[in-house]
């Protein structure tokens, strides 16, 4: 890697955005963070493809500043699904994780390319004259209006861009809120809603995986109960307290053993929300027979 100080400040200011982007997504108390969405975006829609352009195009007069941008954006388009189509194909699948890290590495990877290129170039290197802008809107800020009109206008201009940004960051970092509600579902043994085993003989236990998934935008504590022909079950300590985040889903194998025969007989799964007990917030049920052990 090329010494500190010869890392134009446009590839440093890539590479430090991707790094905090990784840090607001995985590391947990921080990924619930309105920042995460806010560095997110350029992660995706930008990012990559700026350092692929770079890699591509190290020239000064390859590329002019508005195609860089417009590349950068399309290129970035492309790179993302491409990463998520290889991925797919791998051990770990389309994930947060997975694809964090392939995106990160991608982009430092071609920044890295982008910086040695760049070198041997020398002079003709393409560079963001970023303290030539400021000074240019430093010298505009300061620059006397010519009329009071004229700083009036200003004035107006300066609020509705303040405002426009505002308001953009404002619907990103605020998404509408949809529909609340919890998914609520059991599964046979082999992860699908079939299969249940509900012919048994005395002794035989059902065995079926229950899932809860919270959809209602904040922590939920959630309980289950197991009946029988309407007659409560003793059920494992595990299932009494289950406080989920939004967007958590909780699956476990759960194994009951009917006590009694007959036929016909009313399996009920039920789900509480936050500590009332007094009428169930989801209800499911199976329809078991069970008979004396065949001599």
């Amino acid at each position: 890697m090329p010494a500190k100080n010869t890392i134009p400040t446009d590839i440093k200011l890539v590479i430090v955005l991707v790094l905090l982007t990784d840090i607001f997504v995985l590391i947990p108390f921080l990924s619930d963070s309105p920042i995460r969405t806010v560095l997110g975006l350029p992660m995706v829609l930008f990012l990559p493809g700026y350092a692929l352009i770079a890699a591509l195009f190290p020239g000064k007069d390859d590329l002019d500043g508005i195609e860089r941008i417009a590349l950068s954006l399309g290129l970035s388009i492309a790179v993302v699904p491409l990463i998520g189509l290889g991925l797919n194909y791998t051990p770990w699948g389309i994930r947060l994780v997975p694809i964090v890290v392939f995106l990160t590495n991608f982009t430092i990877l071609m920044s890295i390319v982008a910086v040695y290129r760049r070198e041997a170039l020398g002079a003709d290197a393409f560079s963001v004259p970023f303290r030539e802008m400021c000074e240019a809107v430093v010298a505009e800020i300061n620059e006397k209006p010519e009329s009071r009109l004229d700083r009036i206008l200003t004035i107006i201009l300066v609020m509705s861009i303040l405002a426009s940004v505002m308001t953009l960051a404002y619907v990103v970092v605020t998404p509408k809120q949809g529909e609340k509600f919890t998914e609520f579902y059991i599964l046979g043994p082999e992860k699908m809603a079939d299969n249940y085993k509900t012919q048994l003989e005395l002794g035989e236990s059902v065995d079926v995986i229950i899932g809860v998934v919270n959809h209602e935008y904040s922590v939920v504590n959630y309980s289950i109960k197991i009946r029988l022909n309407n007659e409560t079950i003793d059920t494992p300590s595990s299932l009494n307290h289950i406080a989920l985040a939004h967007n958590v889903t909780w699956e476990k194998p759960v194994s009951f053993v009917p006590g009694v025969t007959g036929e016909d007989m009313k399996l009920q799964y039920l789900l509480y929300k936050d500590d009332n007990m007094t009428e169930p917030y989801r209800d499911l049920h199976l329809w078991i027979n069970v008979t004396e052990v065949a001599k």
